[in-house]
């Protein structure tokens, strides 16, 4: 027997789809000031609104609340952002809970299409925060990205000027081999 499955909110018959119109925006705000959110399914029959529930919830969430902030954002909002996105990786309502005015939906859009290539022409791995290693054109040796010049005289001479080989890094005695077991008994 296979598990009961909701079947998709915008399929129903005469249920509108698609752009809405100034007069639906109307009715959903005059709707909302005078009975408050409640229930988004039941919302759409008693606002007078051929919508599912769901597309009303999103339209009043990402366009009609008031206090929405709409257009470019600051380089505040950007280092705020990537300060949050540090923490919280991609969880972005809690991210938008912390910056008043931009929707969920609003931020990762902008992390997509902005944000990312600020921290990549930065040398910065948008998924880590960590600085990026690339690959040196003409010898294919990987190297960190900017890396400060090398004071240490026991650096190799093939290493060219400010940059460390990826060698430098390793660590032989490291064992990253993960595994879950009982803790040890000792006696």
């Amino acid at each position: 027997m296979g598990a009961m499955v909701r079947s998709p909110c915008c399929e129903k018959a005469h249920i509108k789809r698609g752009a809405w119109t100034r007069e639906e925006d109307h009715l959903l705000i005059a709707y909302i000031r005078a009975h408050g959110e409640g229930c988004w399914r039941s919302l759409p029959m008693a606002a007078g609104l051929l919508r599912c529930g769901k597309s009303c919830r999103l339209r009043w969430n990402n366009y009609l609340r008031p206090g929405l902030r709409r257009g470019i954002f600051t380089m505040k909002e950007d280092e705020l952002i990537i300060k949050l996105h540090s923490r919280l990786s991609n969880r972005w309502s809690l991210i938008a809970a912390r910056l008043p005015g931009r929707t969920d939906n609003e931020i990762k859009n902008h992390w997509n299409t902005h944000v990312r290539r600020k921290l990549l022409s930065r040398g910065t791995d948008p998924a880590t925060h960590r600085r990026l290693i690339h690959e040196e054109k003409d010898t294919g040796r990987l190297l960190p990205y900017k890396q400060e010049k090398i004071s240490s005289s026991s650096s190799s001479s093939s290493n060219r000027e400010g940059l460390w080989n990826i060698q430098d890094y390793r660590c032989p005695y490291l064992n990253l081999d993960l595994c879950l077991s009982p803790p040890s008994q000792k006696p």
